[in-house]
């Protein structure tokens, strides 16, 4: 073959070969060529030849392909959507599109949601500072019995606790609560107060007994802050024969899950909003959102499942 020839594209070297196989049907069989033949003389493989050929006859099919693809994106985007943001990144996406039959490579995924403006935007976590409530030691500690192995799968074994703080548009700061399943990630308690006092963590805590079934002793783990360390708050866990455990001092990795769950609050609910103008309206939104966090957002880690969804099936099994 001369040199023009084998610098075809795939597109081009395909029509050659059929056209020469159109062309041998005039000769008898045992003077034709095969097609393996006639690939490997132009330097073409036999997957992109026969691959080339259905793109040819069925021009149409891959922008079907795509558009069918695209459209599915979308109608996962706003099913992802929580009051107004959107909230689903490339691998959840994918995740839906293969349960709806639709095969597509990390990168083309990525790639579509570029192209119809739907990507999710990242969270500054310097925007708000963080809160510390460790002010030393001021009552009882606990030991660390997780060391950092966040592996259950049984719900109500590991509850994770904390508190973190936004601030309002009024220049008030809101402080945020919350008791999460470690192996559902289920929010079982949210709590919103102006202050970080008792007061919020014991509506957090008759919040969590109130949802968990009766025969329940997680361990409760939560960092040293000064409010876990405090009579009250020991003593209620063991009223309930709750185990106490706690992460070491100013280690975040210890209760890494809570974390977790802070950074796609103020990620997927607060990024790119303004502040709330009140105390009333951030409670209004994030309840709104806690409830969409259980009931609709599916997550990898619970195998494509909802926090409830995942509960109530492992609980079943």
């Amino acid at each position: 073959m001369s040199s023009p020839v084998r610098t075809l594209k795939a597109r081009a070297k395909t029509q050659i070969v059929d056209q020469i196989r159109e062309e041998q049907q005039q000769y008898p069989k045992e003077q034709r060529f095969t097609v393996a033949e006639i690939l490997r003389a132009i330097k073409l493989s036999k997957s992109t030849y026969y691959d080339e050929r259905q793109r040819i006859l069925h021009p149409s099919n891959k922008y079907d392909h795509i558009k069918q693809a695209k459209q599915a994106i979308l109608k996962i985007i706003e099913e992802g959507r929580v009051c107004g943001r959107l909230t689903y990144g490339y691998r959840r996406v994918k995740f839906k599109l293969e349960k709806l039959g639709i095969h597509l490579a990390d990168a083309t995924v990525e790639s579509l949601m570029y192209q119809l403006g739907v990507q999710v935007s990242l969270y500054n976590r310097h925007r708000n500072h963080q809160y510390h409530s460790y002010i030393g030691r001021v009552g009882m500690t606990a030991d660390n019995l997780l060391n950092q192995t966040f592996d259950k799968t049984e719900p109500y074994q590991v509850i994770h606790t904390d508190v973190s703080q936004i601030k309002l548009a009024n220049g008030q700061w809101a402080y945020i609560s919350v008791m999460l399943d470690e192996a559902s990630k289920e929010i079982l308690a949210f709590q919103i107060s102006a202050h970080p006092d008792r007061s919020l963590i014991i509506k957090t805590l008759k919040q969590l007994q109130k949802q968990l079934p009766t025969n329940a002793t997680p361990v409760i783990h939560s960092d040293q802050g000064w409010h876990y360390q405090l009579p009250y708050y020991v003593r209620q866990l063991k009223d309930h024969h709750f185990v106490q455990s706690m992460s070491r001092k100013g280690n975040c990795l210890d209760n890494a899950p809570i974390e977790s769950f802070f950074h796609l609050f103020k990620a997927e609910l607060l990024d790119g909003f303004p502040p709330c103008k009140d105390l009333l309206e951030f409670k209004k939104l994030s309840l709104k959102y806690v409830h969409y966090f259980n009931h609709e957002r599916i997550s990898l880690k619970t195998k494509g499942m909802t926090p409830v969804e995942y509960r109530n099936h492992a609980l079943a099994v």
